[in-house]
């Protein structure tokens, strides 16, 4: 047994001999140990500044007293009508925490709106280059229309550029409302012609359409327009006025047909029926017309 421990004894001073030695321990530069901890990577003390400097952009960013009223209430604000939070006083708007005055020219009022200059002009006066409020210019004989940003010639006045000008109303018209245009038109019997209002010439059984556009006079019930007078329609027998725009002035009865100024007897066919107009005929349903009667199809 005691050879046993000499021969591990003598393994251990040769493996104490073959091993290499450890590092001298570091001190720091007061002479303290543990200088040999492992120092920090250069990327992990890059990542580090940045979160510093993050810190500092939030700091800035959102700061302890919000833009759109929620810290405290400062002065010239109240509480909001519903929810929580504050809105500057009306001639006020908020800047970063606090409410400032706007700078509200003379004839002006504040708006409450956060957008724009924050004020509009009184009746009567309009914005010069968002800084002031100057009057309308409204020449004579008009007047400021009811949203107070336009004028308005009177009546009897139409407006040429900047002013209002007296019409000047011929015989036999009268003035209208009409804003544009000459502000008159001529009376029921004459039409406008060359600033005057002239008759018209209505011929015998004609009546007047008072038309604005299109013809100025028609023809009575049973007459035809023919030229520039009215002629009595000729009824054949078995027929009836008609006012249609076109034709004669007259039809003939369900029944007949036209035929050289005439109305004749339609020849019903066998198989055959008046159509809608109970002037023509068509062929009842499996037959076809052939040589002026109806067949059977084929």
């Amino acid at each position: 047994m005691a050879h046993d421990k000499s021969l591990r004894a003598e393994q251990a001073a040769v493996q104490a001999e073959t091993s290499p030695a450890p590092p001298p321990e570091r001190t720091d530069p007061e002479g303290r140990a543990g200088g040999n901890k492992p120092t920090k990577h250069p990327l992990a003390r890059l990542i580090s500044k940045l979160g510093v400097v993050a810190g500092v952009v939030a700091s800035v960013a959102f700061p302890a007293f919000a833009q759109d009223g929620t810290g405290p209430m400062p002065e010239n604000a109240q509480p909001r009508s519903y929810g929580s939070g504050w809105v500057c006083d009306f001639g006020y708007r908020v800047e970063g925490a606090v409410c400032l005055a706007l700078d509200i020219p003379e004839h002006a009022y504040p708006t409450g709106r956060s957008y724009g200059v924050g004020w509009a002009c009184d009746r009567g006066y309009e914005e010069v280059s968002g800084t002031s409020c100057n009057p309308i210019p409204v020449p004579a004989n008009a007047f400021l229309r009811s949203s107070g940003y336009d004028w308005q010639c009177e009546r009897g006045y139409r407006q040429e550029r900047d002013a209002c000008v007296r019409i000047v109303l011929p015989d036999n018209a009268y003035l209208t409302d009409n804003t544009s245009g000459s502000g008159w038109t001529c009376e029921r019997g004459f039409a406008a012609s060359s600033g005057a209002c002239e008759p018209i010439a209505v011929p015998a059984n004609a009546y007047l359409t008072n038309a604005v556009y299109g013809a100025a006079w028609a023809c009575e019930r049973g007459f035809a327009k023919i030229d520039d007078r009215c002629d009595a329609i000729i009824l054949p027998a078995n027929a009836f006025l008609d006012q249609a725009s076109y034709g004669p002035g007259w039809s003939c009865e369900r029944g007949y047909e036209p035929l050289s100024g005439a109305c004749v007897a339609i020849d019903l066919p066998e198989n055959a029926y008046l159509d809608r107009s109970g002037n023509r005929w068509t062929c009842n349903r499996g037959f076809q017309i052939a040589e002026g009667a109806c067949v059977l199809g084929r």
